[in-house]
């Protein structure tokens, strides 16, 4: 495996995928064509120096990935958005209209990322936190504390995982998640791009975000089996707090995993490949179409093979 530096992610009927400043989605319409719309996004750790420091990156990083994901989801639904009237405005919409004009798609896309966000942090930072609680009258040991902690926020992530995998639309988006996922290892273990060779790729892959959700959540095991505070309040403090820590440390090992094949980086990138077992499936062939357009619409992937694996070429002309 060589990196290419292309990512993405899957999107309502679709696949958005990235490389350095340049995006591009593609979505399956309703009427079987495929729309690809292509821009770009300069990394908030492209602007300001500070941001691209290792272990400050991480934090910045993700959240161009909320930005761009919502900017891209949105474009995706746009598609799919019910054609009947729909009738007159209620007084909320008029209001808002009335209060943030052209700008009102952006301050409710903001108000949807930071609902989110918090949301996140209650159900997988705070919640752990106040089950395990529970059990203080029966365990003393701080450190067996914090990983049966973990084990509930471990819990709580994949019952949730599970329990949206059921919905036929989601089900789908892992589908297309599987489908990019395909793609970017076809490239970078040196075959052309194509549905035949994209189908034989695995669905499995060390830079995805789910990955880095595992990371974070085996580290904050890890940091607050050593971060030890008295009080409710403070632990519940400490774990909002330390969360662009973690997120941090957590980057750092993902982008080390997307860059090296070693053995150790291999075992520790386990966990997040055993759980891409949930939120990835086998896409069916329309499905890795679109993820095809969509690397195409950003990434050279010709120029690529022949500067990664000249070996290939010379294969196919022997041939």
């Amino acid at each position: 495996m060589k990196y290419s530096g292309i990512g993405g992610q899957a999107v309502i009927e679709g696949i958005m995928m990235k490389n350095g400043d340049d995006y591009a989605t593609a979505v399956r319409k309703p009427d079987g064509e495929i729309a690809v719309q292509k821009d770009r996004y300069v990394s908030m750790t492209e602007k300001v120096k500070f941001f691209s420091l290792p272990f400050v990156r991480g934090i910045f990083s993700f959240a161009d990935s909320l930005i761009l994901g919502m900017k891209t989801l949105t474009f995706s639904a746009s598609f799919f958005e019910d054609d009947e009237d729909e009738g007159e405005p209620g007084k909320l919409e008029l209001f808002l209209d009335r209060v943030f004009g052209e700008k009102l798609e952006k301050v409710l896309m903001g108000a949807v990322m930071a609902f989110s966000v918090v949301m996140a942090v209650v159900i997988f930072m705070i919640v752990p936190l106040l089950l395990a609680n529970f059990l203080r009258t029966f365990i003393s040991s701080e450190t067996l504390m914090a990983f049966i902690e973990g084990l509930i926020r471990l819990g709580i992530f994949i019952g949730y995982v599970l329990l949206v995998s059921r919905m036929e639309e989601i089900h789908r988006t892992f589908m297309y998640h599987g489908a990019e996922h395909k793609c970017i290892n076809c490239v970078e273990h040196g075959m052309e791009l194509n549905v035949e060779n994209v189908r034989k790729s695995s669905r499995f892959h060390k830079r995805c975000g789910t990955s880095f959700l595992i990371f974070v959540m085996l580290i904050s095991i890890l940091l607050f089996m050593v971060i030890r505070v008295d009080t409710l309040w403070l632990r519940i403090v400490s774990r909002i707090v330390l969360i662009p820590v973690i997120a941090g440390v957590s980057y750092e090992l993902l982008r080390l995993a997307g860059r090296s094949d070693g053995g150790l980086i291999n075992l520790i990138s386990k966990p997040g490949l055993w759980t891409q077992g949930l939120t990835t499936k086998e896409p069916d062939d329309s499905m890795i179409e679109v993820a095809i357009a969509a690397v195409e619409a950003v990434f050279d992937w010709r120029a690529y093979l022949a500067e990664n694996f000249p070996e290939n070429g010379a294969k196919e002309k022997a041939v």
